[in-house]
């Protein structure tokens, strides 16, 4: 029996370093694949975030000048997809929280009111998610706050340079560990601007390890992990959080074929962390349904219901199981 555990353990090892071999072999390809990163202005200083409407609207006609003038930069590049996503993300009717576009490009919009919000959740997106990939989080965005009341505000925060899905970075808690102490400040932000709001963090695939990451000292009263290969902790007590940790996995998720080892390598640490919904890490698991990967704010599912109940501190519906 003794020998069982270190066969599994072996078996896991093979597993995650056939994941990187396939990663390295693909990784020219991918990046082939992926848009390049072009000029951009650097953004207006716009200073502390206050939550009034004057102020609010200030900071979004800021940043909508800040994205026009990006997408004249990328058009003047001759990256035209690059022109045209900006061209939609700067249409009157947009709210950007902040936008820059160097670097690959970061941004938060808001969806809702956020002037009055009694409970904002903030959408914190997985792999390959950018300026040029950026619809399907928002359409998750706008499709949440549907199943929200009208004192709810979503934010789809895009915040780092998130990892390919097929790449070594998307192995390590790297691109994670740079993007935390970011999500941190913008949480602790809208802390500040809205007290008294609940906070929610829905932290979706590679997300969940951005959050794991940020959790030590997040102003958040919820952390919702779904899809998430690992939160970069053996436990939801290893996040050190004093928000309510829950997790979820939709039944056709191939995420779940992911091996949850950690691996010391020269130069790199493989492997993000425990399943967040084993019952060995902890969190609280709730039931998302039977949904695959990219499923979890389709309208009408079980995910989306219960991810909303969360949002607004309501127990998540149906029975949920541990891995």
């Amino acid at each position: 029996m003794g020998f069982r555990p270190r066969r599994r353990r072996r078996r896991l090892r093979r597993a995650l370093l056939s994941a990187l071999v396939v990663a390295s072999v693909a990784v020219p390809v991918a990046g082939a694949a992926r848009p390049s990163q072009v000029p951009a202005p650097e953004p207006a200083a716009l200073g502390p975030l206050v939550a009034s409407p004057e102020a609010l609207a200030a900071r979004y006609a800021a940043n909508r000048a800040g994205i026009r003038a990006a997408g004249r930069a990328a058009g003047r590049h001759g990256d035209a997809g690059r022109a045209a996503a900006l061209r939609a993300m700067a249409e009157p009717d947009r709210r950007f929280l902040l936008f820059d576009g160097r670097d690959g490009g970061r941004s938060a919009e808001v969806f809702g009111d956020l002037s009055r919000a009694g409970r904002i959740a903030v959408l914190v997106p997985g792999s390959d998610t950018g300026l040029d990939r950026y619809e399907r989080l928002r359409t998750g965005a706008r499709t949440l706050l549907r199943e929200l009341d009208g004192r709810s505000a979503v934010v789809a925060w895009l915040g780092y340079e998130t990892p390919g899905t097929v790449s070594p970075a998307v192995l390590t808690t790297g691109r994670a560990e740079e993007a935390a102490p970011g999500l941190r400040r913008f949480t602790g932000e809208l802390a500040h601007a809205r007290p008294g709001a609940r906070i929610s963090l829905l932290c979706h695939s590679y997300g969940a390890v951005v959050c794991g990451l940020a959790a030590s000292g997040l102003e958040a009263d919820a952390l919702v992990l779904y899809g998430g290969p690992g939160a970069g902790a053996d436990s939801a007590a290893g996040l050190r959080t004093r928000a309510v940790v829950w997790a979820g996995r939709g039944g056709g998720d191939w995420i779940a074929r992911v091996p949850n080892v950690r691996l010391e390598l020269p130069g790199a640490t493989l492997g993000l962390g425990a399943d967040p919904v084993s019952r060995e890490f902890g969190a609280r698991v709730f039931d998302a349904g039977g949904g695959g990967h990219s499923d979890y704010l389709v309208p009408g599912s079980r995910s989306l219901a219960n991810i909303a109940r969360i949002v607004a501190g309501r127990p998540p519906a149906g029975e949920a199981r541990h891995a």
